[in-house]
């Protein structure tokens, strides 16, 4: 039986209400224009292209938004010169669709743009002609494209608040893994390091979405008045991306040599409280995209952690499996430095010499 996730449901439901309302406004401004300004009677296809070109996706910068209305309007224009040329039937919709698909693969990579050119081209095609002679749904769709990259700029979505929660999410799976490979440390206990393992292995769609999401915001912020003066905290976000990309890359690697070396079941504290300092100056970093002010204090943590990074203090009489683990923590602490506002030459100078 198939148990419905309210949870999943109502964040996907407060998500939609700003994108909801910002492809409602878009629509009956684009019918508005269409419709009273130009005389156009039923102006389908300017209100399919301003949905369309907006839509719910997560990527809402100004360039999709452009590159979907110039697909649709690229199969608009050329479905309406062909069929000047060849007429409208049934052996004309299998030519004007093939034309239109080859055209708009010429023009983009993006399956999503060919597609679009191809919707619209049948709508031109299969629907009756509009009063107004040739071209008339061309301006139509124009309309629609000029619109949503208008209202783009000048209601946004708050794409600020989608970056946070992706780079959150990230965060949280980052400090879970961190604060189960303390256990298995401290323990000697395998299952928590292949649990930390799996969890790794997860946080590269985080990544992803994360990236997307922030660099769509930053795309806006560029181009709305409302959102400009944001832009240094996203270009901070960003930063704080970078360094936790390639962090997370080496957390991966060095996850998977304490998954094997765990197996001997024997604890290493002194290893566990040097990951637990960093799960605490890690935890500290994410708040500080909501609180800079924390800056400070994260950089103060992981620096404490770097300095005690030597494996005749932290590995002494241990096996060389152990210094290696040491060791291997040390690009890791460079990348969390960069993440804290700390140019890469300054992170490396404060490991310890080894």
């Amino acid at each position: 039986m198939i148990r419905p996730d309210f949870r999943s449901t109502g964040e996907r439901f407060r998500e939609s209400i700003v994108p909801a309302l910002q492809i409602t406004v878009a629509v009956t401004a684009s019918y508005a224009i269409a419709h009273y300004w130009l005389g156009h009677a039923v102006p389908l296809l300017a209100v399919t292209v301003t949905i369309s070109s907006l839509g719910f996706v997560r990527d809402a910068r100004p360039v999709r938004v452009l590159e979907s209305a110039v697909g649709m309007l690229i199969g608009i224009v050329l479905s309406e010169s062909l069929l000047l040329v060849v007429g409208r039937g049934i052996w004309q919709i299998p030519v004007v669709l093939l034309i239109v698909l080859l055209v708009a693969r010429v023009f983009s990579a993006s399956n999503a743009f060919a597609v679009a050119a191809g919707v619209q081209s049948m709508l031109v095609l299969l629907l009756p002609a509009p009063v107004g002679g040739p071209f008339v749904r061309s301006l139509d769709g124009l309309v629609g494209g000029l619109v949503a990259l208008l209202i783009t700029a000048i209601l946004p979505r708050d794409p600020r608040r989608i970056a946070l929660h992706d780079a959150r999410a990230l965060f949280g799976a980052f400090t879970d893994a961190l604060s189960l490979l303390v256990g298995a440390l401290e323990r000697g206990d395998g299952s928590a390091a292949d649990r930390a393992l799996d969890r790794l292995r997860g946080t590269q769609p985080i990544l992803d979405a994360w990236s997307a999401s922030l660099e769509s915001a930053r795309a806006i912020a560029r181009i709305s008045p409302f959102l400009r003066r944001h832009g240094p905290e996203l270009d901070a976000q960003a930063r704080v991306l970078r360094g936790m990309d390639l962090a997370t890359r080496n957390l991966r690697v060095i996850s998977r040599r304490l998954d094997f070396l765990v197996r001997d079941g024997v604890p290493r504290p002194a290893i566990a409280a040097l990951v637990a300092s960093l799960a605490t100056s890690v935890s500290l970093l994410g708040q500080s995209l909501d609180d800079p002010r924390l800056g400070d204090t994260v950089r103060i943590g992981l620096v404490a952690v770097a300095e005690r990074l030597r494996p005749d203090i932290v590995a002494k009489d241990a096996p060389v499996t152990d210094s290696v683990v040491v060791l291997m923590l040390r690009p890791l602490l460079v990348d969390l430095l960069t993440a804290a506002d700390l140019p890469e030459e300054k992170a490396r100078a404060l490991l310890p010499d080894v």
